[in-house]
């Protein structure tokens, strides 16, 4: 990614999150940018274009911690662990861009939808991790998909919870408290 568009990128989360995406404008983008807004026409041809620049983004730096943890050494319990570290470091460092993810799950217009189907492959990558350890025996067989989600689900409670709080909390310990909580629930 180039400056420029590294200057629009991070402006355009900034000014999403506090405006909401219809609250937003190109010149509010711009302005935030410091840059002309023909620069900004000059790379993205509309609000809807620097969205989806942004949400793909985001989404690709969860996708490779994810893909390292795939990579890793261990059991699957200890995956799913490092699976909630990274999702919360995600959100730790990137609040912004998690506020504008949670205020456009819902809806039908097409980003809406694009960002729940990204968020789908994100819960079924999780979900590969829940296969492993019912396989492993460390978790009870059952709706593995639901499962999945529900993890999905209590990541991002703990992540509105850290970010109204703003508890500075190590996310180690955030992690394996949540982990230790979800698993009372699902080991065998």
């Amino acid at each position: 990614m180039n400056k420029t568009k590294k200057l629009i990128f991070k402006a355009a989360i900034k000014i999403f999150s506090q405006n909401g995406y219809n609250g937003t404008t190109m010149d509010d983008i711009a302005k935030e940018a410091n840059v002309a807004k023909g620069t900004l026409y000059y790379h993205f041809k509309s609000k809807e274009e620097i969205f989806k620049f942004i949400i793909d983004g985001g989404m690709d730096i969860i996708s490779e911690k994810l893909e390292d943890i795939s990579k890793q050494e261990g059991d699957s319990i200890s995956k799913l662990k490092e699976v909630c570290k990274a999702q919360l470091s995600v959100v730790y460092e990137n609040r912004d861009f998690f506020k504008v993810i949670m205020s456009q799950l819902w809806g039908s217009e097409i980003r809406q939808l694009e960002i729940r189907e990204k968020i789908e492959k994100y819960i079924k990558d999780i979900e590969k991790y829940i296969k492993d350890a019912v396989k492993e025996g460390t978790i009870k067989n059952g709706e593995t998909y639901f499962m999945a989600y529900a993890i999905f689900g209590m990541l991002c409670s703990t992540s509105i919870y850290e970010l109204i709080n703003e508890d500075k909390e190590k996310i180690d310990k955030v992690a394996d408290s949540l982990m230790d909580y979800i698993l009372k629930g699902i080991e065998s």
